[in-house]
């Protein structure tokens, strides 16, 4: 078995390279996967840095590369919608699923609190971004771009001219499945409450709806509430909705944050749920499921689509341009229905 002589010493290049009676630089190449090794030596140097334990310096590799090896989750949306109180929501979801696709490529992620302007992103040492949900006018975006950084969406984007690969996250098959969903149930005056904001899940959310509304003959009634607000916002919104509409018997608040200060509403104007007003909401997350009633919710796969969006944004950086395509569709959303709409049984399987 190969020894270093090293002592208690962290095995170096040099020691793999003497052990192996190469050069450091053959040592270098065999272990990165670069120039021209033969094979044997290659999985001979492997070896014999197995065994010494050598471990890589992966600062000075960075350093000599012009790397970070660090890419950012960085979103302008705020954390009363997008994490809430536990910080347990959406954009934690995301970030746990983007570290571990990214950590298997051999990337660190770097979580990002909501950007604004003036934000720390400016000094943030990485290779590039995926911004969650860009809004119109973008501060994450804008940030990334002035940088000249290259960034992969997750979720359409809305604003004219922003080319970036994007995750498509379904956002008008989603209203309609909700929607669908509450016609079964009954609903026959649902409204719909969304962000004030021009995120694609509102942007199409609110599409679909207004084809719906013509579709099926209800008169429209969109609601928005400022992001920022969470679930208080919700509440207001929801209630003057419903002092101003007493006849709806649905409301499908797109944002979960939105859904739950839409439940208290419900309820404290005096009405039951799902007999009187059924709720519904997008994001089959924690807020969903521990809400009372729990809320029905529609599984976005969130884990495969920040899956695809890592592979994207690291083609881009691997310079694969070409072959990149401009956006990747997640798999196919699915409702969960709950107790906050289901006046009739669930059809059998």
């Amino acid at each position: 078995m190969a020894t270093s002589g090293t002592g208690s010493r962290p095995p170096t290049i040099a020691d793999v390279a003497r052990a192996a009676s190469v050069s450091r630089t053959t040592v270098s190449h065999a272990l990165n996967g670069i120039g021209k090794v033969d094979p044997r030596t290659r999985e001979r140097i492997k070896q014999v840095a197995a065994e010494l334990g050598y471990r890589p310096n992966l600062r000075a590799q960075r350093l000599r590369r012009g790397e970070a090896k660090a890419i950012a989750l960085a979103s302008s949306m705020p954390f009363a919608v997008a994490g809430g109180a536990s910080r347990l929501g959406f954009y934690m979801e995301v970030a746990a699923a983007a570290a571990e696709s990214a950590l298997l490529h051999g990337y660190a992620l770097v979580l990002v609190p909501p950007v604004r302007s003036g934000s720390a992103l400016y000094s943030v040492d990485i290779d590039g971004a995926i911004v969650v949900e860009p809004d119109r006018d973008d501060a994450a975006v804008a940030q990334l771009r002035e940088r000249g950084l290259p960034y992969v969406a997750l979720g359409r984007p809305t604003a004219e001219g922003d080319d970036s690969p994007y995750v498509d996250l379904h956002g008008g098959p989603v209203a309609d499945l909700l929607l669908a969903h509450l016609r079964e149930q009954g609903a026959r005056r649902p409204a719909l409450l969304v962000g004030a904001g021009a995120r694609h899940s509102a942007v199409d959310a609110r599409a679909a709806y207004l084809r719906a509304a013509a579709a099926h003959g209800w008169p429209p009634v969109v609601a928005t509430a400022p992001e920022e607000g969470g679930e208080q916002a919700g509440y207001e919104a929801c209630a003057a909705l419903l002092a101003e509409h007493p006849d709806t018997d649905a409301v499908c608040a797109l944002v979960d944050a939105f859904a739950v200060g839409a439940v208290r509403a419900v309820r404290d104007s005096g009405r039951r749920i799902p007999d009187d007003v059924m709720v519904v909401t997008r994001y089959d997350g924690l807020r969903a499921r521990t809400c009372e009633p729990p809320l029905t919710a529609v599984d976005l796969h969130l884990d495969q689509a920040t899956a695809d969006a890592v592979d994207l944004l690291l083609a881009r950086l691997r310079g694969e341009t070409a072959a990149t395509p401009a956006a990747a569709t997640a798999p196919e959303p699915r409702v969960v229905p709950r107790a906050s709409s289901l006046r009739r049984p669930p059809p059998r399987p």
